[in-house]
């Protein structure tokens, strides 16, 4: 009966490990110094998201993404835009490198560039980028600053699918924090990027589940139109 017993346990656990579905490819895009990378990066590595980060693709060559990602041993690959004839053509390089490593979804996380229509189009759908701004405010550059000029109460990020129109892809999720008297546009950023790693995290959770997809142009959730932007709570959940 003891060896019955262990043997259906054994199996048990055998359809629990069966059951737990693959780790997410991801391939992460940045410019600068790659907190968002890290972010994410850390997260897989403790175990609270269930992704496996392929490679880092950045822009510029001495951008500190790429060195945290070679101290990950993370392929990190870094593309010089003045090789390429002009945009397009840097951009279609850009894209040809990620699929060599077939990830299921592209995250721009500080990718400074305007993307090209023609080379991103084949992608749409997978790929989300995070945005330090309650979009659709503030769209571009210098958004800390644009929110204390507007003297605006709150401030935030966003995390959202990525379409032709420059950070005006449909909107999955913000956090929101209060501006502070006397903040300057260092001190929001500073005091934003906690919140907004937090942000990242939870919505490509949400992506590695199955629980978003862009469908006719919006988001849906568990099959469902998203009716307006998911928040964060203070557990750093989504809903």
């Amino acid at each position: 009966m003891a060896s019955a017993s262990v043997s259906s346990e054994h199996a048990a656990c055998a359809r629990i490990v069966e059951s737990k579905p693959a780790p997410l490819p991801i391939v992460v895009f940045a410019s600068g110094r790659g907190s968002n990378f890290q972010a994410l990066l850390n997260a897989e590595r403790a175990g609270r998201l269930n992704i496996e980060i392929r490679a880092l693709l950045c822009d510029r060559s001495r951008a500190r993404a790429l060195e945290l990602a070679r101290a990950a041993n993370v392929p990190a690959i870094a593309l010089d835009h003045k090789a390429f004839a002009d945009r397009p053509a840097f951009d279609q390089a850009l894209f040809a490198r990620a699929a060599e490593f077939a990830p299921a979804l592209i995250v721009l996380a500080g990718f400074m560039r305007i993307l090209d229509p023609a080379a991103m189009s084949p992608w749409i759908g997978r790929m989300i980028n995070i945005h330090p701004s309650l979009l659709p405010k503030y769209p571009g550059l210098h958004t800390h600053q644009r929110a204390l000029d507007a003297d605006d109460a709150r401030h935030g990020s966003s995390v959202h699918f990525v379409s032709a129109e420059l950070d005006g892809g449909p909107v999955i999720a913000r956090t929101e924090i209060a501006i502070g008297r006397g903040d300057t546009a260092e001190q929001l950023a500073a005091r934003l990027l906690p919140y907004e790693h937090r942000l990242l995290c939870a919505s490509v959770e949400l992506f590695a589940r199955g629980r978003i997809v862009l469908k006719g142009g919006a988001v849906q959730i568990d099959g469902h139109p998203l009716a307006q932007p998911l928040a964060i709570d203070s557990a750093g959940r989504l809903g």
